[in-house]
Formats: C-alpha cells, structure tokens, sequence
C-alpha cells in the first residue's frame, strides 16, 4: 500500500529548509521533481522542454532519427506537468523555439529577420498546447489526452493565419517508419496522435516504477509498455486496411534541369536559361528513351520550369512546342501565366504534342511573402525589399486531378503537399499516382528539400501510391506506396529519370475519411482542457476556508 508520505515524493528536505509545495495533477509525487529534487525543480524542466523540441528537430529530416519523435512528446509533458500556467506557457514556447529557430532556418534565404519572425510566429503554438497539456495531464488516461492536444495545436497552425504553415508536424518525421502507417487510416493527424500516444506512455511506465517502486511497479509498467508496443504494431499492418487495387502501368519520364545563378532569377536571361535548361532535358530524356527502345507514356517538368508565360512569349512557346514534339508524348510543364492585371497563376500545363497546352492545375496554397505579399500596402512601408515580389500569385481553387497521357494524376504543386487537402481532393477526384512539380532552388543544401520529400512519402502512404517529386534543382524522387524512395536524384544538378509506376484505383480510408479524424482527435483534446479546468475549479471551491 503506497501511504500518503510516499506519493508526495518522500521525506521532506533535511535541516532549516522547507519542503517545496507537492507536485500537482495524476503525477503528483510519481515525477523526480517537487521535494525530490527541490530547488532543481526548475531546471529540470527547463531541460526537459528545450530537449522536447531538440529531439523533434532531429527526429525531422535531414537527420531523419525518427525514434526522437515519442521522446519529444514525453519530455514536453515531463516538463509542464504539475506546473502553473505561466510556468507550462514560458515552457512551451521554449520547446516551441529549440524546434522552429533550426528548423526554418532555410527562410533566411529571405533575411533573417524573415526567418526568425516565421519561426518566432511558429513557436506561438506551443504555448497554448503547453498549458493545456499541463492542464490534461491532471486527469486519468492522460496519455491519451495530452496526444490529443498535439493534434489540436497542429491543426491550427496549418490553417491560420494566412493559410497556415504545418512544417515540422510530429507526423512528418514519420514517412517510413511504423507510424506512418496511421497515414492511411486517418491522415497526417492520426500519426501525430500516434506518435504522442506512444511518447505518453512510455513516460507513465517509467513514472509507475518512480513511483511505487519496481516491485509494485513493474506490472503497470508492463502494461503501458505492452499498449506503446501494440500502437506500434498496429501502424504497421494498418495500410492494409482499405488498400487501393492496383491500376494501370505508365511509363513516366522526369526532368530536373537545374537553375544556374540561383538568387538572380528576377533577370529575364537567367530566366530564359531555366526555360531552355528543361527543355534540353526533355531532349536529353526523348533520345535516351529512344536509345533505350523505352515508351514513354508521358513526361513531368517541375513548378517554374519556365518563369516565362508561353501564352504570351511567342519565343517560349516555341521552345516547349519543340521539346513537346521530340518526345511525342505529353508534357506536365511547370510555368508562371500572367493575368492582365499584373498578378500570376503559378502553374502545371499539360502540352501536347500537336494540340499544344491543355488541362491547367493552378496551385492552392501560395508561400506567403515569397510568391505573393499580404496586406502589401501595409508591409512594404516597412520592409522595402518585399518590393522585390513584383507580381502577387492568385491562388486556385480546384483539385489537381489533371489527365494526361490517359492517366490521371493527383498534382499538388510545392508548398501544397504540406496541407492535408489538396493532395487528398485530387487524389478523391480520380489521381492515380501523386506527382509535386517543385521549386527548392534557392533552399539546395538546407535541409528543406528533404523535409518536402519526407511530407510527400507521408502522402504516399496515406492515399496508397506511389508519388513522384519533381524539381528545378533537387531533390527530384519516385516514392513507393509504402514511402520508401525507389529514386532520388542529386542536388543543384541537371538530371533526368525514367520510372514505371503502378497507379493505384481508388482512395484508402483517409481519403475517404479526410478531415473528419483531425477534428474529432482536435476535439477529444479540447474537451479533455475544459473538463480539467471544471474539475479544478470545483476543487477549488470545495476547499474549506
């Protein structure tokens, strides 16, 4: 029988110092904190936090060590459990800065002050889901809600303000682990809430042996080692569920004709030489594919494969009709259209061979302050060299199920792959195989082309087929249904590639499911903070005076 003395942490401190205040919550006394350590309370959870986002970091591409992401968790709930609200907030937005600082490092491409106002905007989110996990952590079953709230603070982040900015999800530093599995079933959020899950109790078996002992303890432990183990097992066997059939073969061509003087594409030559660039590649891959006695069915260029509107440049058009008719196949073409008004539609045009363009996907989500300025009135008075952005892309609005060449494909151009929703529409309007034209030339060498590639493999998995990554520069990949990498190119480099790829004939579970299992996790979260917060106050008020 464990005594009141023993689940307040033990003796109180020797000599003339008074014992700190009891740990608060369902690990009251079970953490090494409070009168175990006393005045080392704070730093341990200093430590704690700060190593939460570190590990997230490293478990994100390009460091890819994955097993990091349940210790994150762990350590951000080790470290605001018990804790005041102002102590959890302080603490989140330091787990939140030793994720985002590095990882968003790639905006300084931009300047600095870019780079650390994204990254600072980011860390924002931690704050409320600290506190509320410090808040959840006061009830039974924890684990579970405190996962919740990983989702919530995630779903949020990916959609305001101006569209949202999901990079460095839990979910994606998981594209071909166990967790990702989970993809498949309910999207990027269910891997996150996986992730978290695991984290969670992993933390609670070590927080049983703390706490009774490993005599007592042990058995718990087990348990809650037992559940981590089968949340892992299942995410491996869950693509299996509602696996699509397989489809047809096509026989897929891919140009990345590398950007020279990456920095000064805003010079009509250098443009034009990223034009001609990619359609000596199509040349290059038409004659290999001849050489080879290959059939293509049909050719991927990458987003702003030409900077240059063909609709309005006589001179382009005729260099991607050329390149159109040597490989006698259809082109997936990436370029800017111009609008009479100034503003752009970034876009991929399919141009055939003798009918010339075609179908149109306009991207959805545009990069803010880099492919359009909000509020630009407002913003440029401060910052001048916004300036440089001379024309605002226009966002589209339909899914990117484009047919080309017979086949059709789920296309989501960039920044898109990193939202839930656009891959997924396209894919439930038809798209058989996911392909991302990119753009990464100013960011080679970074870590974020790795970090794209990652989110698309974790798209592979959750619509159950292969995708194909497409670039400028690199990192061009072919991806598995399983997100594994069958090929990667090499970065800031000319290249071409040939690949079959199987499509796949229908949606898995989370395509049909879409947002639903992110709202209800969102929500299971939330209810768990409101009922902590009832539950304290009712605490309060029955104290006698």
């Amino acid at each position: 029988m464990v005594t009141e003395h023993t689940e307040r942490g033990g003796a109180p401190a020797a000599g003339p110092q008074a014992p700190t205040a009891p740990v608060r919550g369902p690990v009251a006394g079970v953490l090494p904190l409070g009168h175990r350590w006393g005045r080392y309370d704070l730093l341990w959870r200093v430590l704690a936090a700060a190593g939460s986002g570190v590990a997230q970091l490293l478990a994100l591409p390009p460091y890819g060590l994955w097993w990091l992401g349940p210790l994150s968790a762990a350590l951000l709930l080790f470290a605001v459990a018990g804790a005041r609200m102002r102590r959890a907030a302080w603490l989140g937005a330091l787990s939140g800065a030793a994720l985002m600082v590095p990882l968003v490092r790639w905006q300084d491409v931009f300047g600095t002050d870019v780079w650390l106002l994204i990254a600072a905007a980011e860390t924002v989110y931690y704050l409320p889901m600290a506190m509320g996990i410090a808040l959840a952590a006061r009830l039974p079953g924890w684990p579970v809600w405190t996962a919740a709230l990983w989702v919530a603070q995630e779903a949020v982040r990916a959609r305001w303000p101006l569209g949202g900015f999901p990079w460095g999800k839990l979910a994606f530093a998981q594209p071909d682990t166990p967790f990702a599995g989970y993809a498949a079933l309910g999207s990027s959020a269910l891997v996150t809430f996986a992730v978290a899950l695991t984290g969670g109790l992993l933390l609670w078996a070590l927080l049983r042996v703390v706490a009774r002992g490993p005599r007592t303890g042990l058995p718990a432990a087990a348990l809650a080692l037992a559940a981590a183990a089968a949340v892992v097992l299942c995410g491996t066997v869950a693509p299996a569920v509602g696996r699509p059939p397989a489809g047809e073969t096509v026989t897929v061509g891919m140009v990345q004709g590398n950007v020279p003087n990456v920095g000064e594409m805003s010079i009509a030559g250098e443009r034009m030489q990223v034009l001609r660039n990619h359609a000596d590649g199509v040349h290059e891959l038409a004659g290999a594919a001849r050489a080879e006695g290959t059939e293509l069915d049909l050719v991927l260029l990458p987003e702003n494969a030409s900077d240059i509107d063909p609709f309005r440049d006589p001179a382009a058009r005729e260099i991607i009709d050329a390149a159109a008719a040597d490989a006698g196949v259809p082109l997936l073409w990436g370029m800017s259209r111009f609008n009479d008004d100034g503003t752009r539609y970034v876009s991929s045009v399919v141009w055939d061979p003798e009918t010339g363009p075609g179908e149109i996907y306009d991207k959805r989500f545009l990069v803010p302050f880099g492919e359009y300025i909000p509020y630009r009135d407002f913003f440029t008075r401060f910052v001048q060299r916004l300036e440089q952005v001379s024309s605002d892309a226009v966002p589209g609005t339909e899914p990117g199920a484009v047919e080309i060449g017979g086949t059709t494909l789920a296309v989501g151009i960039c920044f898109d792959v990193a939202f839930d929703a656009p891959v997924r529409e396209s894919v439930a309007a038809g798209g058989g195989i996911i392909v991302i034209p990119t753009n990464n030339a100013n960011y080679n060498f970074t870590g974020q082309s790795d970090q794209q590639l990652a989110i698309t493999r974790l798209r592979a998995v959750e619509h159950g087929r292969p995708a194909v990554v497409v670039s400028t520069s690199g990192i061009s990949a072919v991806v598995n249904p399983d997100g594994t990498v069958a090929y990667r190119s090499p970065e800031a480099e000319a290249d071409i590639h040939i690949a079959e790829l199987t499509a796949a004939d229908g949606p898995t579970l989370a395509t049909r499911l879409g947002a639903a299992p992110e709202a209800l996790l969102a929500a299971v979260g939330l209810a768990a903070v409101a009922v902590a917060v009832v539950a304290s106050r009712r605490a309060r008020g029955a104290r006698p005076e």
